[in-house]
């Protein structure tokens, strides 16, 4: 035999029963959850806005005064294309870049090969804008201005 012990079984009520002495455990529950729920959100709001009306306008911030505009870099694109404008000799990438140090230009920020992005970026320009394009490929890896420039 078990040693356990049964728990008296309580009467079923049946619904009609229910609706007729009023409200359910479960209903009576909900409802006291429910109201509960609405005095925190009460609460909670009433103490919202208060802090609201509790703090002074901000007062409006001075304008900052504005910056100096500093000279725009030139390009190595850019500084290339008025090289081969003032040159009557075709170039390549590597004598451009040393014309652009040279004149002042353009000045190499520290990258080891700056005539390998300056030789794609003047492929790209060519692809890019065709007969519009300020440069003109010479012959291979030789480039002389273009109409655009």
């Amino acid at each position: 035999m078990s040693t356990k012990t049964k728990k008296p079984r309580t009467p079923k009520m049946s619904k009609s029963a229910a609706r007729a002495e009023g409200a359910t455990k479960t209903d009576r529950l909900r409802k006291a959850a429910l109201a509960e729920i609405k005095n925190r959100l009460d609460g909670k709001s009433a103490t919202l806005v208060r802090s609201k009306a509790a703090k002074p306008p901000k007062a409006a911030k001075a304008p900052k005064p504005a910056k100096e505009a500093k000279p725009k870099r030139v390009s190595a694109l850019d500084a290339a294309a008025q090289v081969l404008a003032a040159s009557e000799v075709p170039m390549r990438a590597k004598e451009m870049i040393a014309q652009m140090e040279a004149k002042g230009l353009w000045k190499s920020p520290g990258g080891k090969t700056p005539e390998a992005t300056l030789y794609a970026a003047i492929i790209r320009e060519i692809a890019a804008k065709g007969t519009a394009a300020r440069f003109k490929k010479h012959e291979r890896g030789v480039f002389v201005a273009g109409k655009g420039a």
